[in-house]
């Protein structure tokens, strides 16, 4: 067992015999273990990286200001959802850090559930954006200001094409990766989209959960229905599409990103579809005029945005997202590129099942 991941259960269930300790997910950032007790009970522990996290005390400030808020306004017809339970030790502390800086926190374990990393029916992707749109209004009464900026700069996709001018210039040749420098290059005049609109005040702001892909649902481990929407470190003020666009990103793309072959990767129509029709019936009202007019075109931004984070993070020798070998994010950025190429090819189909979807909320 890691020392510090001892020294945390130590901290947190000092009382209490273990009797499992296992990774849990796959996500790129932070790492995860499931625990079992001789008990019974069940919980979640969680490192958060202070590379990406350098102030992991307020991410569990927003953590605990949103659950309580989720708790308080979830009534008995909404019940279905089960929202994330912070756990403290006997001393009422919901935090452990260690000497690398790195905070570590303790967390109900949802029963019966199960993790995808891609959807591949249209009631998944419907349930998956009725969840959403639930979770949308319910802290759509937050205000912004309580919580922290945890990560500055997040989805502000100007800044991330500055950092890889950067970290370009300062990179030897590389001829292997030309076709990702010529895709952002050709995409330059695209970056400033949602950031002209919020200047312009034509898309709504307001608290949001910052990385809603498809790995961060919990679905019924029976049924297709979404039980939970986890892993709120990224909860903070932004754009409401921002949201909305990184779900479809990863909902609509059913071959995922390990595929054989970048080329292989399609958004998906139906999905698309579904998704929205989901989406619009819980929360079609909090949409302004600039977001139902951008929609679409926030979709492939969000694509190409994380396509140039992942290749940004290959040129830098993998310092952000976790890899299990050095071209893994060179690879994960050609599947975003082809993700948004197949977005452009698609481009009047989409805004036609948006303009459908809408009309029919």
């Amino acid at each position: 067992m890691n020392p510090d991941c001892r020294h945390a259960l130590s901290f947190f269930l000092p009382a209490i015999e273990i009797k499992e300790l296992e990774p849990l997910g796959t996500g790129n950032v932070n790492d995860t273990w499931f625990i079992g007790t001789t008990g019974g009970s069940s919980y979640v522990l969680q490192r958060l990286n202070p590379a990406v996290f350098p102030a992991p005390g307020l991410v569990q400030d927003n953590l605990c200001t949103v659950t309580r808020h989720l708790q308080a306004k979830t009534s008995q017809q909404d019940a279905a959802y089960e929202i994330l339970q912070i756990i403290r030790n006997p001393d009422g502390n919901d935090r452990y850090f260690t000497p690398d800086s790195a905070c570590w926190r303790l967390c109900s374990f949802i029963r019966n559930t199960r993790s995808l990393n891609t959807v591949d029916t249209a009631d998944q992707a419907r349930q998956l954006g009725r969840a959403l749109g639930w979770f949308h209004r319910q802290i759509a009464s937050i205000t912004p200001e309580s919580l922290a900026d945890t990560l500055p700069g997040f989805h502000v996709t100007p800044l991330y094409l500055t950092r890889y001018d950067t970290v370009l210039a300062a990179s030897p040749p590389n001829k292997e990766a030309e076709d990702c420098r010529d895709f952002i290059q050709q995409h330059r005049a695209d970056v400033a989209l949602l950031e002209n609109a919020r200047k312009q005040e034509t898309v709504r702001e307001q608290v949001i959960h910052g990385d809603p892909k498809v790995a961060n649902f919990l679905f019924s481990s029976d049924s297709s229905k979404v039980v939970s929407l986890i892993d709120l470190d990224t909860v903070k003020p932004g754009l409401l599409l921002h949201d909305i666009s990184d779900c479809l990103r990863s909902c609509c793309n059913p071959r995922g990103e390990d595929v054989n072959l970048p080329e292989d990767v399609i958004f998906e129509q139906t999905l698309f579809a579904a998704m929205l029709e989901g989406y619009f019936s819980r929360a079609a009202e909090l949409l302004l005029p600039g977001d139902k007019r951008l929609l679409v075109n926030s979709v492939r931004l969000i694509s190409f945005e994380l396509g140039l984070r992942f290749y940004t993070d290959y040129l830098a020798g993998n310092r952000y997202f976790k890899v299990d070998h050095p071209g893994r994010n060179l690879f994960r950025a050609r599947v975003q590129f082809a993700l948004a190429r197949s977005i452009e090819s698609q481009y009047t189909a989409l805004i036609r099942i948006c303009a459908n979807a809408l009309e029919t909320a």
